[in-house]
């Protein structure tokens, strides 16, 4: 049974981190890249960012790509989503998905999802 399981949410006050798990099984994890996505009340889900199947690209979205990286431990098969300077709009549920070989901003390309962990910052 394919699995991915995101954990790390909470409330986290403006300028604080938090960093972000997404803990994989049933696939061969080191041919997935992995997307991370978000979904703030009555918006759509947005993309966050993506890391290549093998670590060596990663891509983010503007409004992260100064606060927030990407990693992954494929010998654990988690993937990571760190979270820095972080922002009331950065409030949502945050969910980690899989694509087979390349990553790519949109969510309708990926094959498999979490059920994501909610983040909340306060002001």
């Amino acid at each position: 049974e394919v699995q991915l399981v995101e954990s790390g949410g909470g409330l986290v006050q403006a300028g604080g981190s938090l960093r972000l798990s997404c803990a994989a099984s049933g696939f061969t994890f080191d041919d997935y890249a992995i997307g991370w996505f978000r979904q703030a009340p009555g918006k759509e889900r947005e993309f966050v960012g993506f890391i290549g199947w093998r670590a060596i690209n990663t891509n983010f979205a503007d409004s992260v790509k100064d606060r927030f990286t990407i990693s992954r431990d494929n010998d654990k098969n988690t993937a990571y989503l760190q979270m820095n300077r972080l922002k009331p709009e950065d409030t949502a549920i945050y969910y980690c998905a899989a694509k087979y070989y390349r990553g790519s901003r949109d969510p309708g390309e990926y094959d498999y999802w979490g059920q994501g962990t909610q983040v909340t910052v306060s002001s």
